[in-house]
Order: structure tokens, then sequence, then C-alpha cells
């Protein structure tokens, strides 16, 4: 239905779909309704729905917000009059893998003595309010609607936004009374495809829509081989891009299972080296019956999806469709609550009493409660697959367009502004910096006499700046040109705060040559108010002030921009480095396996998923690329400080270069963020 509705352009025909995933006659109730939108259009969704079905007849779902570690710490800190300072410090020191016996060494770590008396009762009044309803938040997007009026069956409130009602009740409790529930989701990169394609349109002087991406295209494919997928949907965190070199997909159903497996689910389940063993040929593909080979077959035998499991249980232990889908719920995502235990008998009896191996039920039934965690289905699977193949085509053949997209499209993703373009330049793509005189408010592409165009900065990159400004210099602009500071402040009526923001941001080069004598020009361009606004303004000579240096310009850009255009910061440090014998991504990508090396660069990414038995996952760039960092728990206890604080930090370690997958295995780490002086990075620190 969504398929010939236009909803999705997955084909049903070319993937096998479980039916009764979605409705059964045990089932009673209708299917369960998701649907993405694009992150940025998400509030005109809300209101069209709102506008539709009215505010007496539609509200989102609410949900309760319990005290986690940290809010607990906050708000009895709080309560006990605790300096603010010090509370803060204590919260910002725990994170959510600390447990809560933590908390007195978190304490110790911010200078306070855990045995004192308030610091004891501020632990025991932190454990006691743990996972106590905190407050009633928004669900991002579920949404009831009754026939009738929705307060005769649930309690509805105002939102605190505007034009938003909200029904009182969790969303898992409106599950259990049967209520429907929509869920009006949303996805940056349908943002970002939806720009790109625009873009791509421009080019061509032609529509150019998802449809036309043509399937199966080898170089993307290629491209996805080696993990180059920085910026691309789903397949760009360090464990897809540790996945992809080993899986190599080459088609479009290969990306599919590449989606779904590095997941909870097949992790805990231990189903990914199985399958990349019987997929790579070192190990033969069995079926225990014909029967298992109808739903495993199109993944070599390993159980990957929801569906897949929901088939095993139908076709081996008898499972009827109402049965299956009721052990489907039990797995259903991020509910954790164990309750595979009563479906045990009925899969070990079924699989023997059909001739099964006991021993093989038993692996089964593991496999299934790993899906406890989070199975993944095949129908999601297979849009998301869809996405990552158009945005990876993208950033192949379109990487201009696809990165005006995602600059466009902030915040999003897994990757800053400043490693995107980073990227992107790598890849030979022209990147160009804001300029007031010719920039956008948005980033947008630009021809510069070649055949690829370059990418603009737009505005939007200038921290400060303000989007009503950004608009009004372009329809000044588009009138006449801008004949010096003071014509573009008063044509388009430019307070002070927004002319320093230009200037810092060295848009005003054109108009006032170095980032310095932008900022004087600034200064003394401010436009007059009220009866003097369409007075003269009276410029006075702009002083001979020296330009910045290029550490000093590389700061500025990092605190305007939070990117350069300039030289990477590493590159100006690389002799020191070298001097200290760290080596370059570039030179460590050629090393051998079991290599003793160094490394340093500037942390953009830390990660810890909850598979990871405590391992901490760290992405470092530096001139030329990316390091992968592999921090295991005993070298995270001895250097935690350095692992989450450090900014620029130096690893040195053993090479692992397997299959094209390469990390460097951490020995000890140092700090080397006095090296950066006043830069300031930022890093995706445990989304």
């Amino acid at each position: 239905v969504c398929y010939c509705l236009g909803v999705t352009e997955v084909d049903p025909t070319k993937a096998e779909l479980l039916f009764e995933r979605f409705i059964s006659a045990e089932r009673g109730e209708p299917p369960d309704i998701d649907l993405d939108f694009e992150h940025q259009r998400r509030e005109e969704v809300i209101q069209y729905i709102y506008d539709k079905y009215g505010r007496d007849r539609a509200a989102l779902t609410a949900v309760v917000i319990t005290y986690r570690v940290k809010s607990a710490v906050r708000d009895t800190g709080k309560a006990l009059g605790i300096d603010p300072m010090i509370v803060d410090a204590v919260a910002k020191a725990y994170h959510y893998w600390d447990g809560r016996t933590q908390l007195a060494a978190r304490m110790a770590e911010c200078g306070l003595d855990p045995q004192s008396v308030t610091a004891q009762q501020w632990i025991v009044l932190a454990e006691r309010l743990m996972g106590f309803p905190r407050h009633l938040s928004q669900h991002p997007g579920g949404f009831v609607i009754s026939r009738g009026p929705l307060c005769r069956l649930v309690p509805i409130e105002n939102a605190a936004m505007a034009e938003r009602s909200v029904v009182q009740w969790d969303k898992d409790d409106l599950d259990a009374v049967g209520l429907l529930k929509i869920d009006i989701l949303a996805l940056g990169m349908l943002s970002v495809i939806r720009r790109a394609l625009e873009g791509v349109s421009q080019l061509r002087g032609e529509p150019f829509e998802l449809q036309d991406i043509p399937p199966e295209d080898k170089e993307t494919y290629d491209m996805i081989s080696v993990a180059d997928t920085i910026g691309t949907f789903q397949i760009e965190s360090r464990a897809q891009m540790s996945m992809l070199p080993r899986m190599k997909p080459q088609e479009f159903y290969d990306l599919v299972i590449e989606v779904a497996i590095i997941r909870p689910g097949p992790i805990q389940g231990g189903m990914i080296h199985p399958y990349l063993r019987r997929r790579q040929k070192l190990e033969e593909v069995t079926y225990p019956s014909d029967d298992v080979r109808k739903a495993l077959e199109r993944t070599l035998g390993i159980p990957i999806f929801q569906e897949q499991v929901m088939q095993v249980a139908m076709l081996a232990a008898g499972f009827t469709a109402g049965e299956a889908d009721e052990l489907r719920r039990s797995m259903a995502a991020w509910r954790r609550r164990g309750g595979l235990g009563r479906f045990y008998d009925k899969i070990i009896n079924g699989m023997t009493s059909r001739g099964y191996d006991r021993g093989f039920a038993e692996q089964i039934f593991n496999q299934i409660q790993g899906f406890a965690e989070y199975g993944f289905p095949e129908s999601h699977a297979a849009s998301f697959a869809l996405l990552a193949y158009a945005s990876c085509w993208l950033k192949r053949h379109e990487p201009e367009a696809f990165l005006v997209a995602l600059l466009n499209s902030q915040p999003m993703g897994f990757y800053s502004p400043s490693v995107l373009v980073q990227d992107a330049r790598r890849h030979g793509v022209t990147v160009l910096p804001v300029d007031a005189t010719v920039s956008d408010w948005e980033a947008r592409l630009e021809s510069i006499g070649e055949r690829r165009p370059a990418v603009r900065l737009g505005m939007n990159q200038l921290k400060g700046m303000h989007q009503e400004s950004g608009w009004r210099i372009e329809e000044a602009r588009a009138v006449r040109p801008f004949s010096s500071v003071a014509d573009m402040a008063r044509r388009a009526d430019l307070n002070r705060h927004d002319l320093n923001s230009l200037a810092a941001g060295d848009a005003l080069k054109s108009l006032a040559g170095h980032r310095r004598a932008a900022l004087w020009e600034a200064a003394v361009s401010t436009p007059e108010r009220g009866l003097l606004k369409e007075a003269q303004i009276h410029e006075t000579a702009t002083p001979q002030l020296p330009l910045l240096t290029e550490g000093q310009a590389l700061v500025a850009d990092y605190r305007t921009l939070g990117l350069t255009l300039g030289r990477h910061p590493v590159a100006l440090l690389r002799n020191r480095l070298a001097g200290m014998r760290f080596s370059s991504s570039g030179h460590l990508r050629q090393q051998p396996d079991g290599r003793l090396v160094r490394a340093c660069g500037i942390v953009t990414v830390r990660q810890r998923p909850g598979t990871s038995k405590g391992v901490i996952f760290l992405t470092l760039e530096d001139e030329e690329g990316q390091i992968n960092l592999i921090v295991r728990p005993r070298i995270m206890e001895r250097q935690r400080r350095e692992v989450l604080a450090s900014r620029l930090l130096g690893a040195y370690g053993s090479w692992q270069s397997q299959s094209g997958v390469q990390n460097l295995i951490v020995g000890r780490l140092v700090d080397l963020t006095p090296l950066l002086g006043e830069l300031q990075t930022a890093s995706r620190n445990f989304h």
C-alpha cells in the first residue's frame, strides 16, 4: 500500500516480507504505523494533522521521564544547597555507564571528600531518587487520533509549545489499553537527500529525483566497500565502517543486511561472525531442514531480521501467526523486559517434536534471546538501505551537491560540519569561504568555470548571525552590489552584532580587506537609528592594522565558523609531533598488522556502544584523514581523564590491519591539548 501510494520507494516484490509482521487474525488491532519525514519539516506535518483532525481529536503522546543519575545528582545537590559549580562538575564527571556505585568515585575526582556528611547525604538521596518520575515530556512524534472527542478517552493538556496538545499518559500505557498511535518521526537524511537532489537538478538543468538514481552502481559499491562513508546514512558509524570492508556490499540486498546486522540483537545473538564466515566461504552454509531454509536462505542460514525469527518459530516450532507476533512483541525495541522465558518450552518442545536436534533448538532460542535487546525488522532495513544507497551515490557522483545539502541540514548526523568539509576537500571538492558580497544565508553551489562547481559556505555557518539579517543582505545585494561595509550596513539594516559576526568570520574580506580591518570597519559602520537612519555616514580612514598569523586565523576560524578552510590544525603542529615520533594517518595506513605505532589527532568522536563490553572507540582527525582508536576497559580505568577530556590526543599502541579494517589498539594515552593553545574544537560524544 505504501509503495503504491508513493510513500516509499522500496519495492515489496523484491523482498520477502512477512505479512504477519503487520497484521494477523489473532492480533485483532491495526498494524504499527511509523512514518519518517524530513526533520526540518516535522512541525509542518504535526500542524497538518492538528488542522485536519482538530485539536479535540488529535494529540501527541507523552513520555514519563524518570530520574537518571545526572538529573538526580543535579536536583538533590540543588536541594542540599551545594554550590552549583560543584554540582555541575560532579554531574559532568559522571557518565551513563558508571552505574550507581560510582558516584563517590566521581565526587573524589572533583576534589570532594566522599566520606563527608554532606557527600553521603547527597549520594543516598540521589540513589533513592533514581527511577522516580521527574516530569511529563512529549514523545518525538507519536499521535493519538480518535473518532470522537479525545478527552472522553484520555486526559489531554496543552503543551508548552504553541498549538500543540498532549495526552497525559505514557506511550506504553496507550499500547496497554489498545489506543491507535501513529508515529510521525523525522530523519535528517531525508532533508539531505531532498536538498541534494534539488542541487543535482540545478546542475543538470532538469528534474532529478530519487528514482532517477541509477541502481546497483559499481562505483558506489566500491566506495562503500572501503568504508568511505562519512556523512552518509546508517553506514557512517565506527561499527558499520569496520564491517563494510569485511562484508564488501555489491548489491542492494547486501546493504539491507548491513543496515540490520550491526544492531544489539544480532551482535548479542552471536550472528555476525558466522554470517561473515559463510559469506567469505570460510564455512559451509547448512540448514537443519527445508522448512528453516525457506526462512533463512536469503541470509545464509543466519537469522538477522525480526521476521526471520517469527518465520522460524512458525515453520520449525509450530507457532501460529498470532503467537509469532506475540514473540515479536516480546522482542520489541528497547523494552528490555526479558519476557522470552515463557516461550522457552514451546520453542524447544515444538522443534524437538518435529525432529530437530535439541542442541539446535537451544541455539535458536539463544539467538532469539539476542533479539530481545533489539531485533531489526527487514521492512525497516530495506527502507533504510535505500536511503543509505542514495546518500552514497550522491557522495560518490555529486559530492558538491551532497556537501551543500549536509551543511544546510545541520544539526544532524554523526559528524560535525568541520569533519564533513575536511572529508569533502580530501575528495577534491572545492569549498569557498563565507563572503557577504556573494554568499547566501545557506550554503550553495557556485560555478567556478570548471567542470565541477564549488561549494560556497553560507552565512548560516557564522556563529551569532541572525537569519533575518542574512536575508536582508541577500535582498539588498540583489538590487545592486555593495560598495563598502557602511553601504551594506545601511542598506541591509545591520546592527553592531551582525557586523561583528560577519567581520569575525572573515565574511567582509571583499569589502574591508583582512579580518582586523573588517572588525574596525564594523565598529565605525553601524547605521544610526531613528531620525538619523538615512543620514550620510562619514567614514574615517582605516588604520594600518597587522595581519593575523596563520595560527591566529585558524583560532578565529574555529571560534566563528567551527571549521577552517586553511591548513588543518594538526598540519601546523606536524613538525613538533614528528619530533615526538607521532605518525600521520596517511603513514599509518601503510603499516602492517601488529606494528607498534604512535598517532596524534583532534578528537572528533567518542563512542561506547552498549554491546562493546566497556570498550570505548575514539576517532582522531589529522591533516590526512582519520585514525580509529580502541580503548579497552583497563586503559579507560587508568586514563579516564585523557579519554574523556582531551581535545588533542596522542596514542601509543599496536596497529591492527585486517581485511581492510585498521585500528590502533591503545596501550597508553597522552593529553596534548595544551599544544592547541586557544584553539577550541568540539567532538560528538556518546550519542
